[in-house]
């Protein structure tokens, strides 16, 4: 038998939060599937997913983890939400990246990193922060060390050491530009087998923020995603999304990128919709950011909607990063959306799967 954590998102608008609950199974194989958990229920009405006079909602497992607080074989399982009847619930995004790519996107081997940035806040302030007033001028925190400028190191690295002892596609992290600010890397690591298609990268972004949320739990320090955490002269925060298609990792990429530039640039207003709550706060055109009413790509150019790396410019080919989604954007919705853009996937195909989609046998990655 096993603790199985079922984790799956709400329906709290405009940014969807985290919901867990345990329950004790019977887990035979020695690394069980989604398909393995029974599917679950929970109350709706106390999550903003249904009303009190019909209040059961279903938890249909999606992706199993090693549970990293727990010794022995106990798991995170990832859910997607279904109503009573059996079909997808409005609030379920992971549905939509499905069908995003069996409309066609998957045809075209999309893969994606993000980078999500946090801030850590005790006793309503960004830790690091004095009682009264600002620290000194943003400058010496980024990728800082030493006491009196990285705040919160024990945290990231604690989460940095869950997040592989549940064997996510963790890769890095860093203390960030303002204090108490930091950021993790989720995605393509380039060993063995891993998977980094949207879907599966996405799951480990959610799964990461849950751990993150309960690492802090225990250190008395609460976890903010939101895209400008404190006002003024600070770095907001943002979740930049690495992007790349089997044509723009092939050689003479370059040209299949600068088709996604156009096609995403076209699109703009579409994207910045649902980039983020809160996002015009963060995309001023100041602090590393382009402004929102604004798309321009550039080699190496920290300030452009979309940047292509240096060593992606000289290669010829490889990825490009999307820097407008903030930190509190869902990754399966801008996954959905950048494969959605430069795959050329018509919204109408999206919709006739997910209208068509009754209670799955497995909604798996």
């Amino acid at each position: 038998m096993s603790f199985a954590e079922y984790i799956w998102l709400d329906g709290s608008k405009p940014t969807r939060q985290l919901r867990s609950k345990t329950r004790f199974v019977r887990a035979d194989n020695a690394s069980p599937k989604a398909i393995d958990f029974p599917i679950w229920s929970f109350d709706g009405s106390s999550t903003g997913q249904a009303e009190g006079s019909d209040s059961d909602c279903l938890l249909v497992p999606a992706c199993v983890v090693r549970d990293p607080f727990r010794e022995g074989n106990n798991y995170l399982v990832l859910c997607e939400v279904y109503d009573a009847a059996g079909k997808v619930h409005e609030s379920n995004t992971r549905a939509s990246l499905r069908a995003t790519l069996k409309a066609g996107a998957e045809r075209q081997r999309p893969w994606a990193g993000f980078e999500q940035e946090y801030t850590l806040f005790q006793d309503e302030r960004p830790l690091g922060w004095p009682v009264s007033g600002e620290p000194d001028a943003q400058g010496p925190y980024y990728c800082s060390v030493g006491a009196d400028v990285a705040f919160g190191r024990a945290i990231a690295e604690e989460h940095a050491q869950k997040c592989l002892d549940a064997d996510l596609l963790y890769y890095g992290l860093n203390a960030e530009v303002m204090p108490g600010q930091w950021e993790f890397q989720i995605g393509f690591r380039g060993i063995g087998n891993e998977d980094p298609g949207l879907l599966n990268v996405a799951d480990h972004v959610w799964l990461a923020r849950w751990i993150l949320h309960r690492v802090a739990e225990d250190h008395g320090v609460s976890v903010s995603f939101a895209n400008k955490p404190v006002k003024g002269d600070w770095n907001g925060a943002g979740m930049h999304t690495n992007f790349s298609t089997e044509a723009t990792r092939a050689q003479e990429g370059m040209k299949a990128i600068e088709k996604a530039v156009e096609r995403l640039g076209s699109k703009h207003a579409e994207h910045i919709a649902i980039y983020g709550d809160g996002l015009a706060e963060r995309l001023t055109g100041q602090h590393e950011t382009c402004s929102i009413n604004e798309f321009r790509a550039g080699t190496a150019d920290r300030g452009a909607s979309i940047r292509i790396p240096l060593p992606v410019q000289e290669k010829g080919h490889g990825y490009f990063e999307d820097r407008r989604p903030g930190a509190n954007a869902d990754p399966y919705e801008v996954a959905a959306k950048i494969a959605a853009t430069v795959c050329d996937i018509e919204q109408a195909a999206i919709e006739a799967i997910l209208q068509s989609g009754n209670h799955p046998e497995s909604v798996a990655a």
